[in-house]
């Protein structure tokens, strides 16, 4: 069994709305729903194996107001309450606060060090591991190629915001208003080439070995467990090296705070998690699943439904 969890985006700040103005936000109590849910982790019998963390931990507004690393220290110091390892996907919000270069040295860098576990490029965070027998982990970096957290004169920067500019031609390039594909957004990123490849030698070494995987990424990669916006850029390629092979079981991410699920043709669960930030006081946005030789079970808490998971 294992924690599920995604957008806390925790701040020191009174509650406010999304851009669009209409949805509310409640920066400063995600942080108390952050704790009800890991002491609900904490009390699980048998206990619980480890954590995902699916990005967007804390609010961009923490980078405007100077606070970008002591609101970063209180959500892991809660989550550091927990006897288990937490596995982080960095979010778009982590890089309104942090460079990449910068990300690599905080606690939520959970990519371990040394070993052949990632790609070559050290600051993508991108992994694997086996927390279980015959099941493995792949946590993606779906920010790999985005303009967020690089430095604005380097070649991966230029790169993508060639690819970005090339899709949207609006002044502000956080706007799908217009967009064929409304899934090119700056607040969005997508997969290099590089990752993609070792991803698919990871799914590879599972098929032969027999392996479950869950994928983990804090951006879907399927439209229909997104709205459409909130999507990797080259969702695309994503799947396809998914579909190559018999071994996914499912695929988690975070990023839309509606949440959304699908089953997909080739029978992959494509799980998008309700958000942390909207959600009231009063309810939760955590989840409990727990993984059966033919099944995972989410139990979900407050706003995430209950779900079976056939594989």
């Amino acid at each position: 069994a294992f924690g599920v969890v995604a957008d806390i985006q925790f701040a020191d700040a009174e509650d406010g709305h999304d851009f669009g103005g209409c949805r509310r936000r409640y920066y400063r109590h995600s942080l108390r729903l952050l704790r009800e849910a890991v002491r609900a982790w904490a009390g699980e019998s048998p206990p619980i194996g480890f954590v995902l963390q699916l990005g967007d931990s804390i609010d961009g507004q923490n980078a405007r107001r100077g606070e970008a690393e002591s609101a970063l220290q209180q959500v892991l110091e809660v989550l550091g309450q927990l006897s288990v390892p937490v596995h982080h996907a960095w979010g778009n919000h982590e890089l309104y606060n942090f460079s990449r270069a910068r990300l690599v040295h905080t606690g939520l860098y959970s990519r371990p060090a040394g070993g052949s576990d990632g790609p070559a490029d050290r600051e993508c965070h991108a992994y694997h591991c086996s927390p279980a027998p015959r099941l493995r982990l792949v946590v993606l970096d779906s920010y790999d190629t985005s303009t967020l957290g690089r430095e604005p004169g380097s070649l991966r920067y230029q790169e993508s915001l060639r690819v970005l500019r090339e899709k949207n031609h609006n002044d502000d390039l956080n706007s799908p208003e217009g967009l064929k594909e409304p899934h090119f957004v700056a607040f969005n990123g997508g997969f290099s080439q590089a990752q993609l490849d070792w991803f698919d030698e990871v799914l590879k070494f599972s098929d032969e070995n027999q392996e479950k995987v869950i994928v983990m990424a804090h951006v879907p990669i399927h439209p229909s467990a997104s709205n459409g916006v909130c999507l990797a850029w080259n969702y695309e390629a994503a799947l396809s090296v998914v579909r190559a092979h018999g071994c996914v079981v499912c695929v988690l991410a975070g990023h839309l705070h509606d949440g959304a699920y699908c089953l997909d043709s080739h029978g992959v669960h494509h799980l998008t998690l309700e958000g942390v930030i909207e959600t009231p006081p009063d309810s939760n946005a955590f989840g409990t699943i727990y993984v059966y030789e033919d099944k995972m079970v989410l139990k979900g808490s407050g706003r995430i439904p209950d779900r079976v998971m056939h594989f």
